[in-house]
């Protein structure tokens, strides 16, 4: 560990006392603890708490006797806490409602030959004794609930399943989420078996549901869902300010009207590049600003690759004419969703190297960090010519970069001053902000269980990448109301550092959902600027929450304060009645985007 990032791990540490310079220590990585189970999906559910989950193939944390696959990671501690889940709970999708509850949905058949296949593969990995047999139960339809909690050590939170009475009404594997305007959650696409690579026609599950349920349970089919094959695993999706839907899958793109469930398609991502599962680019909604709120989407990496290299993907077998060395997509593509950016269509941009897998995280400043991934090959496991043991990718990309929206087409890409990881994060890693401010990373493990001593191990060790201001004075927002109605003007008590610059210009209050990660994407990542006017006394601060559900869902979130480029910690509040999905329309209408 380099000096500065064990200064920087310690800082928390310090008397108060002992200042650091106005400069800081600037970006650094710090690696600090180990899960225990692969975090191939994160989620924030409080201020100090990240819920992980991996699969059931020889994790080393246990519970009750048997493996565990879901975790509580304290960020306060850096320790992890195992959780007892019953369900199989890989490459699954997740959010908030919007009474607070975090819902999980699909994942796993036990039952499946895949899962057969790799029982084989658990043995000869030479697993711990006793653990042959996983010891759960089929997760394809399943729902995994975790109610709010508020201990901070996460003292007696629980996940509750019963298969039996809570569950889809069809089998998804690789599906998304998206939170809604009604509080409820939109679960999109997925197949409904184990896919070693493509989805197919005859098994997708090419249809849109709803939890709590819409339509008497039975899902809406989805045209867009079809025409997207076979390359359309995990879709990413956004709610936008005007309560319509922006999927993307393969390289074509709609707006999808849950209200009249109508599909409106909109221009393929430019020159055939392909952005989803398992040609994984990565997807933002930019930060959405008053008064207009108008949404642009980002969509960065993936590849060139055809996804019609052969008359046979019935079977998945396209992927062996692929190769872990094909050079990743280096393209941006952005797109304004109103009626005039729809007919301008896509905007191309070049990041310095190619990516795949990366994912993108929205920090409070409305930058986007872009981190983890390969420079070359694909997602999936062990399905083209040339894996790189399992990994169907390779050349990890082990520096971030920053884009900033803002800032003038061919300015907008930087690295300047981050630092460079020893960690490659490759397929199955994830990544979140979290509430202190800083950036969560875990996981990777591109194989069919724990494996160690090859070029993409399994991957326990946890980093946390600290953006400049988490090493200098910050300010900080005080006794903030836990509950806040949508346009509502709230005034807020703060402190702020002397030495910071508080003109107009140089404060932003960023609201955030700060998304469910996993596969390069953050299902329902979220950041909404707000209204705010510093009192001359420094010493309050006027802000004016979202007009209305649509602009920001009903539900958690977590409110920023940056002044002068330096961000408070985040405090969580729940934006809206708080009442439990379907919630009536609050607030105020806004004029329609097109």
């Amino acid at each position: 560990m380099r000096l500065p990032s064990l200064i920087a791990s310690l800082l928390p540490l310090l008397p108060t006392a002992l200042s650091v310079s106005d400069a800081g220590l600037g970006w650094n990585f710090v690696q600090n603890g180990t899960t225990g189970i692969t975090a191939l999906e994160a989620i924030v559910v409080s201020p100090t708490l990240i819920v992980i989950f991996d699969r059931v193939l020889g994790d080393p944390l246990q519970i009750n006797g048997h493996q565990a696959w879901g975790a509580l990671w304290n960020t306060e501690t850096n320790s992890v806490t195992p959780l007892d889940l019953v369900t199989d709970t890989f490459c699954a999708s997740g959010g908030f409602l919007s009474n607070g509850t975090m819902m999980r949905s699909d994942v796993l058949d036990a039952s499946s030959d895949l899962r057969a296949e790799l029982k084989a593969d658990y043995l000869v990995f030479e697993l711990p004794a006793g653990e042959s047999t996983p010891p759960d139960q089929d997760g394809l339809m399943g729902l995994r609930i975790f109610e709010p909690c508020d201990d901070p050590a996460g003292v007696n939170c629980t996940i509750f399943e019963n298969p039996a009475t809570h569950h889809l009404a069809v089998k998804r594997w690789y599906t998304s989420t998206v939170r809604t305007f009604d509080g409820s959650l939109m679960i999109i696409g997925g197949i409904m078996v184990n896919t070693p690579f493509f989805s197919t026609q005859n098994l997708s599950a090419s249809t849109f549901e709803f939890f709590p349920q819409k339509d008497r349970g039975v899902p809406r089919p989805s045209a867009f869902l079809d025409r997207s094959l076979p390359a359309n695993l995990f879709p990413r999706g956004f709610g936008l300010p005007d309560g319509k839907v922006f999927i993307a899958a393969n390289n074509q793109t709609i707006i999808y009207d849950i209200e009249t469930n109508t599909e409106t398609i909109l221009p393929d991502i430019p020159n055939g590049v392909r952005v989803t599962n398992p040609y994984d680019g990565t997807a933002a909604l930019l930060p959405l600003s008053p008064p207009l709120y108008i949404p642009e989407v980002l969509v960065c990496g993936g590849t060139n690759a055809s996804d019609q290299l052969t008359n046979d993907d019935v079977n998945g077998t396209p992927s062996s004419l692929l190769s872990a060395q094909d050079p990743a997509s280096d393209q941006c593509s952005r797109i304004t969703l109103t009626r005039e950016g729809i007919k301008k269509g896509w905007t191309v941009e070049r990041m310095p190297e190619g990516r795949m897998m990366p994912e993108m995280v929205l920090m409070p400043n409305g930058e986007v960090l872009i981190i983890n991934g390969g420079k070359t090959g694909y997602a999936a496991l062990n399905g083209v010519r040339d894996a790189v043991g399992n990994s169907n990718a390779d050349n990890p990309v082990k520096t971030p970069l920053l884009y900033n929206p803002s800032a003038p087409i061919g300015k907008r890409f930087s690295r300047e001053g981050l630092p460079t990881t020893d960690i490659a994060r490759m397929y199955h890693s994830s990544v979140s902000l979290t509430p202190a401010g800083n950036i969560f990373i875990a996981g990777s493990n591109p194989n069919g269980g724990v494996v160690t001593d090859v070029k993409f191990s399994t991957e326990f060790r946890v980093e946390y990448l600290n953006p400049p201001y988490m090493s200098v004075a910050r300010p900080s927002l005080n006794k903030v109301p836990k509950k806040i109605a949508f346009n509502q003007k709230v005034s807020i008590p703060v402190s702020i550092p002397r030495n910071l610059n508080t003109s107009p210009g140089s404060i932003q209050v960023a609201l955030m959902d700060l998304g469910f990660s996993s596969h390069a994407f953050h299902s329902s990542a979220r950041l909404v600027f707000l209204e705010a006017l510093l009192l001359p006394d420094k010493k309050t601060l006027e802000i004016t929450s979202p007009p209305n559900n649509r602009v920001f869902p009903p539900g958690p979130a977590y409110l920023f304060l940056t002044i002068d480029g330096v961000t408070s910690t985040g405090t969580k509040i729940m934006l809206g009645s708080g009442a439990s999905p379907p919630v009536q329309d609050q607030g105020i209408r806004l004029p329609p985007l097109f």
